[in-house]
């Protein structure tokens, strides 16, 4: 079982920049439930990080404390050097934030909203309205410009919400799924945007989808029953090599024979119309004795192999899921 990988993160080893996130023992309860247990990282620039975890794990109360939205009970967040519960607004200067639900003014018009949390954040006169611009041309909102946010599909304001957290162009960005209500075009065009965006920045976002986190993060972390499980590039969670090893028949069952003798536990699928047999096992195979057991039976032995762990199956084994199935957490 893949346990507590905990790899540095290269993209700062490399740059010696101090992080540009730097969250340390976190912790928060409510009430008798402990939303956050003991989290710590760093984040540095030109990073992607992808925050992943079953529902309830504590991957939205790990970003709202990052975001100063609520307290730690203990521990420290500090965004580019600057604690955000000591120094709130600093630190707000320094990352945008889409939450999982960004609130809206429903009768407000896509350009005067961005104007208006471009005001907030500090912005005016030709710097606003060039920023405006830039960011609705970046996410593709010019034909929503004058439309009111309240009669945007889901999708549209998705885009809205990343284009208020870029509107002051800063240097950290924390997203709560980002990708959610996007169609698939959208959803790739937004992949292409942060990875873009990373070339300058820190970015962290949150997701359960898997294929995200493949696609496009540079690391990954994954936080469950609110501790930190693993901190890894994706390749290192999902390219660890399984102690065991497995045998693929066509045809017969080689059952027949005494299979047992082989150490093999037989598990059986059909893929493509194909009657396919998979026997799994440890140790050692023995070539030999597997080649006489498929001749005896006249099955076809196409392959010996020594399994790699996929990206889901080292999740669900990280988070305790592996024996339940696909269920979500708490």
């Amino acid at each position: 079982m893949v346990t507590n990988v905990t790899m540095p993160s290269a993209a700062g080893d490399q740059s010696g920049e101090a992080p540009l996130v730097k969250a340390t023992d976190l912790h928060r309860s409510y009430g008798a439930t402990v939303a956050v247990d003991g989290v710590s990282f760093e984040l540095r620039r030109g990073e992607i990080l992808g925050f992943l975890g079953p529902n309830g794990a504590g991957k939205s109360t790990t970003l709202k404390i990052l975001t100063g939205t609520i307290a730690a009970d203990s521990g420290s967040a500090l965004i580019s050097g600057i604690n955000i519960e000591e120094s709130p607004l600093e630190a707000r200067k320094r990352f945008g934030y889409l939450p999982e639900s960004l609130p809206f003014y429903w009768e407000m018009s896509v350009g005067d909203y961005l104007r208006f949390i471009g005001k907030a954040r500090g912005l005016g006169g030709d710097h606003l309205r060039r920023r405006v611009d830039e960011v609705i041309d970046l996410l593709g909102l010019g034909r929503m410009r004058w439309r009111t946010t309240g009669a945007l599909s889901k999708g549209f304001r998705q885009r809205v919400g990343l284009a208020q957290a870029l509107i002051h162009d800063p240097e950290i960005l924390i997203l709560d799924e980002p990708t959610n209500g996007l169609d698939p075009q959208q959803i790739i065009e937004v992949r292409a945007l942060i990875q873009n965006l990373a070339n300058t920045r820190a970015i962290i976002f949150s997701t359960h989808i898997l294929q995200e986190i493949a696609e496009i993060c540079t690391r990954i972390m994954v936080i469950h029953s609110g501790k930190l499980v693993a901190d890894a590039k994706p390749g290192e969670l999902s390219g660890e090599t399984s102690d065991g090893w497995e045998v693929v028949i066509s045809g017969a069952d080689i059952s027949g024979t005494d299979w047992r003798r082989l150490s093999l536990e037989k598990a059986g699928s059909i893929r493509g119309g194909e009657h396919l047999l998979t026997y799994r096992g440890s140790g050692t195979p023995d070539i030999t004795a597997i080649e006489a057991a498929a001749r005896e039976t006249s099955a076809t032995l196409l392959e010996v192999r020594r399994p790699r762990k996929t990206l889901e199956s080292a999740y669900l084994e990280l988070t305790g899921m592996a024996a339940k199935g696909r269920g979500g957490g708490r």
